[in-house]
């Protein structure tokens, strides 16, 4: 799994008009899912974001989790994260899974978040066109790669 994440003073999902998600404080979590990937990579990733010392303290200091700040997520999915640019102008997307094996693992994701974070998370429609609007805070961006535990 590949994973882009923003710390968000607010964001939101939109789609054919409809907002679908929303947010306060927390993370937007975009994520990328190839065949490869499994209940490890869901367990790791999702115990790395409910814990990753990413929010401010009294100090300013980065030093607080999502849990400790009782924040938000919402997770998008985005086969693009996993776009081979390596030959031409034209993205690859050979690696990202197709629906029948990226639903589930996405479904298996967010189910483990919400338990992971004790609280409700907001998604996007899978393989809808989404509009994701977001206020980055800080910014603070961070890429996760399961394969490399990074």
């Amino acid at each position: 799994m590949r994973s882009v994440i923003q710390r968000v003073a607010w964001a939101s999902v939109t789609v054919e008009g409809k907002k679908v998600s929303e947010i306060k404080n927390g993370l937007l979590i975009l994520l990328g899912i190839e065949d490869a990937d499994g209940k490890e990579d869901i367990e790791w990733l999702s115990r790395k974001l409910v814990n990753l010392r990413i929010f401010n303290d009294d100090d300013g200091v980065m030093n607080k989790s999502l849990l400790d700040v009782d924040g938000e997520a919402i997770v998008v999915s985005q086969f693009t994260l996993h776009a081979a640019t390596k030959k031409g102008n034209r993205p690859s997307y050979i690696k990202a899974s197709k629906p029948e094996v990226a639903i589930p693992l996405y479904e298996a994701f967010v189910k483990q978040l919400e338990k992971d974070l004790g609280k409700k998370v907001g998604t996007g429609v899978f393989g809808a066109d989404m509009k994701v609007e977001l206020l980055n805070d800080g910014p603070v961006t961070i890429t996760f790669d399961t394969k490399n535990k990074e």
